[in-house]
């Protein structure tokens, strides 16, 4: 688990395909390795890593061929700087909101404008991820931990102050950007809950829809 509160920029050292799969170097920046083990893991622009081998000024880790489809991993290459932040501890400062390090979908940035010292982005994420995108809730961006300030169907706003632009890689961001996102734990098992014993069934697969609530009085006609 994490805070989605990013701890260092860090970038891209070698990417190396290998039987299908990647393992990756990621050189650490300014994040403090001292306390980490082979095994632990590491967040990567939102994607939960583990550390595999610990060269000293980074770390190496593999990559699955499920990772590389359902994320814009495969959109990086050497060079490229990545958000990253270490699991949390039973001491640590939940700052943010609980991120699981999994990615529910890749986002697109739509739009960047300045907002006095701030910049305002807009965002669309998949249609399937917009139900669990709340005004005012959170949201994870490449494991950043972020307040969505308006919502208009699939799209929702961010404003970003100086030290966000600073501490991550939002800085970079341009439209067309895609990036990793992880919705509100809650909000996805919220929606599990609301299916009561009907979450056993198969066909239940879509989750919950407008007719599933009124059928179960969640809904006034």
């Amino acid at each position: 688990m994490f805070t989605g509160i990013i701890e260092s920029i860090g970038s891209i050292r070698s990417l190396t395909p290998k039987g299908g799969d990647v393992r990756v170097y990621v050189a650490t920046g300014k994040l403090d390795l001292a306390d980490v083990k082979l095994g632990d893991s590491i967040a990567v622009n939102g994607v939960c890593l583990t550390a595999v081998e610990l060269p000293g000024d980074g770390f190496w880790a593999d990559v699955s061929r499920e990772t590389l489809d359902v994320t814009a991993f495969n959109e990086l290459k050497a060079g490229s700087r990545v958000n990253l932040e270490k699991a949390l501890t039973p001491t640590s400062r939940l700052g943010g909101h609980l991120v699981s390090g999994h990615v529910d979908g890749v986002g697109e940035v739509v739009a960047r404008a300045d907002n006095a010292r701030a910049i305002a982005f807009r965002l669309r994420a998949p249609h399937a991820l917009a139900k669990y995108i709340a005004h005012k809730g959170s949201i994870t961006v490449d494991g950043t931990s972020l307040t969505v300030n308006a919502v208009d169907g699939a799209e929702f706003e961010l404003t970003i102050v100086p030290h966000t632009l600073a501490e991550t890689i939002m800085g970079d961001y341009r439209p067309g950007r895609r990036v990793n996102l992880e919705v509100d734990l809650l909000a996805r098992y919220l929606e599990r809950l609301l299916l009561g014993d009907k979450a056993a069934e198969p066909t239940q697969g879509a989750g919950i829809s407008e007719s599933f609530l009124a059928a179960n009085g969640y809904l006034k006609s």
